[in-house]
């Protein structure tokens, strides 16, 4: 036997790789079938004219609010006259807008967390909680004008005429209580949602964790849950403000078409709350060249206004995600 042979090492076989597919070329890229590459340029096309809308819409009402908008517009109240210059501002629409506002997320907050704490948390008995869960979808999909109808017969009636104008023992159901409870479930199913959504976030282990030091179930959820979820809160309560705002139906049924305050008989501020009234939703209505008053130049500084309103909510959501994503995430 030689003894180089001896020496000399095994030589290793090379690696023995599966045949590619395409032919032992390297792959630069995927192949995209035709249908996919129309898809693809379908949603491009899509997304491209739908952000042209939307800049289109601030952009010309940008242009026509500034043209027609005045600061005395946001003190003086509408009055009676003859041309535009004579017929005030809309300082009640304004101030309006602002009570119906804090009116009914005041009511959808409390109550939107309640639920969803108690669906997340609890869920029992567990056939009530899917019947809670149908019925927040419901109200999500019901039409504002239904709920408007469904609030006048309710504020019509003689238990709650202390919170409307009543003559003779008539209820008129109209006021600023109604509208806002009625617009408060516009925006419940928002919070719910949005709570719903951050309590379900938190790992398990992290209520574990709280029951372990000895902490309750309420007072985990109190200090520990509800802290975590201020963002998906806060969140929820801004697209709810954003719904409320901006709702006509509802406003024109149980506030009144008038477009100044029409307190009733009682100490200030209930006086405001149970009378008649506007927001600027329904000026801008009634002040379009097809509405009552045909002032389109008040129209478009009302409606530049609320375009303002609501990009400042939707400017807040953005802020406040920013803000959560650079605290960091349970998974992260």
């Amino acid at each position: 036997m030689d003894s180089s042979l001896a020496t000399r090492p095994a030589e290793i076989p090379p690696t023995q790789s599966p045949p590619r597919p395409d032919g032992g070329r390297p792959r630069s890229g995927v192949t995209w079938h035709l249908s996919d590459r129309i898809g693809l340029a379908l949603c491009w096309a899509l997304g491209l004219l739908f952000c042209a809308i939307a800049v289109a819409i601030v952009a010309y009402l940008l242009v026509q609010g500034i043209k027609y908008l005045r600061p005395s517009m946001l003190v003086t109240p509408a009055s009676a006259g003859f041309s535009q210059s004579e017929t005030g501002g809309f300082s009640d629409a304004f101030f309006g807008t602002l009570i119906v506002a804090v009116m009914g997320i005041s009511i959808a907050l409390p109550i939107g967390i309640g639920v969803a704490v108690w669906l997340v948390e609890y869920g029992r008995p567990t056939a009530l909680a899917r019947v809670t869960e149908s019925t927040i979808e419901a109200i999500a999909g019901i039409p504002s004008i239904v709920l408007a109808l469904f609030g006048t017969v309710i504020f019509s009636s003689t238990t709650l005429g202390f919170l409307s104008r009543t003559s003779e023992g008539i209820v008129f159901g109209r006021s600023f209580f109604a509208a806002s409870a009625m617009l408060s479930l516009v925006a419940l199913p928002l919070v719910v949602a949005s709570t719903r959504e951050g309590l379900s976030a938190i790992p398990q282990h992290v209520r574990e964790a709280s029951y372990a030091v000895g902490k309750t179930k309420i007072a985990t959820t109190r200090r520990i849950l509800l802290p975590a979820s201020r963002p998906q809160v806060a969140t929820g309560a801004m697209l709810g403000l954003g719904r409320i705002i901006g709702d006509t139906a509802i406003i024109v049924v149980l506030l009144g078409a008038t477009q100044n305050f029409a307190p009733v008989g009682g100490a200030f501020p209930l006086n405001y709350l149970r009378g008649a009234g506007t927001t600027l939703t329904n000026f801008v209505y009634e002040a379009s060249p097809t509405g009552n008053l045909d002032q389109p130049q008040k129209a478009y500084a009302a409606a530049f206004v609320l375009l303002l309103m609501v990009l400042a909510l939707n400017a807040a959501v953005d802020i406040v995600h920013r803000r959560a994503r650079k605290a960091g995430t349970w998974s992260s």
